[in-house]
């Protein structure tokens, strides 16, 4: 058996499309396009890409975006004066404040200080409660995990009742995913360095989801015949073949696990388009609470 390719190129692009119909509509009613806002501190490269990648997205879908950068050196009070100025201009539906921050700086305090409504990383402390609690729904929830939702909903996973297994407990990932799957009524069971027969619980997952940064760490024999597989990891690893030095892998070790995973996503090529995609689906709903509220 070789598994399904989860395209995430493929499914990313249908999100954004679908983002770019409704924002012309939108407009087409008089309705402000929605607008993202990037706060940039320090010159750490990958946050530059990153950052110029989303504005050009928002660009292609028909949403505004404002890029803000600040020095490396910029105090604590300014990165948190500025959250504020974008906090209160009606431009705005969505703040994205690129992590990580220079040393120094308190990024738990900055996301404490945007606003619930324009929150589109899902990263404000009430959002994340809220997705933790049963009952009760966040207004966004983060744009990866969320994203890994949208894959397995494509690829015609079923949750309810699945035995769902997250490798990996980071707070941008791994916990959000967890709560995300138990929403949908899966059995839950969250891995990490602690997890005592790592590859046996894996092998016990309908879903695996692994986000933990280790290259091509889940082989083969930790993956249950036909499970739905999702790699959040990339991973540099050496490779002198390439004109970089270097290739990227994610957190599976691909060629082992397609043999004997129902369905796969690759590295790169799987989540990572998701990010972004769900980041402007995101901003759309930032519009629409505005709208909500002033009405």
């Amino acid at each position: 058996m070789t598994a399904q390719l989860i395209d995430g190129v493929a499914i990313a692009a249908k999100v954004r499309a679908q983002v770019a119909v409704d924002v012309e509509k939108r407009a087409a009613a008089g309705l402000s396009r929605p607008g993202l806002a990037a706060v940039l501190v320090g010159d750490n490269p990958a946050s530059q890409t990153y950052v110029r990648n989303k504005r050009k997205a928002c660009a292609e879908a028909g949403l505004e975006s404002f890029g803000y950068e600040l020095p490396k050196t910029a105090t604590q009070s300014a990165v948190e004066d500025l959250v504020a100025q974008l906090n209160a201009d009606p431009r705005v539906h969505g703040i994205l404040v690129q992590l990580p921050l220079p040393d120094g700086l308190n990024e738990e305090k900055v996301l404490e200080k945007v606003s619930l409504e324009k929150d589109v990383d899902g990263f404000h402390p009430v959002n994340i409660g809220r997705l933790a609690m049963k009952g009760r729904e966040p207004l966004f929830a983060p744009c990866t995990p969320a994203g890994c939702m949208v894959l397995l909903e494509e690829v015609g996973a079923t949750f309810k009742g699945a035995h769902a297994v997250v490798l990996g407990r980071s707070n941008i990932v791994g916990l959000p995913a967890a709560m995300l799957l138990l929403q949908r009524d899966c059995t839950l069971t969250v891995c990490h360095s602690r997890t005592k027969d790592l590859p046996a619980v894996c092998r016990e997952a309908d879903i695996l989801i692994a986000a933990v940064g280790r290259a091509e760490m889940v082989k083969r024999d930790w993956v249950k015949p036909g499970a739905f597989v999702i790699d959040v990891g990339i991973n540099r690893i050496e490779d002198k073949s390439k004109k970089s030095g270097f290739r990227l892998v994610g957190d599976v070790a691909y060629d082992e696990v397609r043999e004997v995973a129902g369905a796969l996503t690759p590295v790169p090529g799987g989540v990572g388009p998701m990010t972004i995609a769900m980041l402007l689906r995101n901003t759309l709903r930032g519009a629409e609470l505005a709208d909500r509220k002033a009405g």
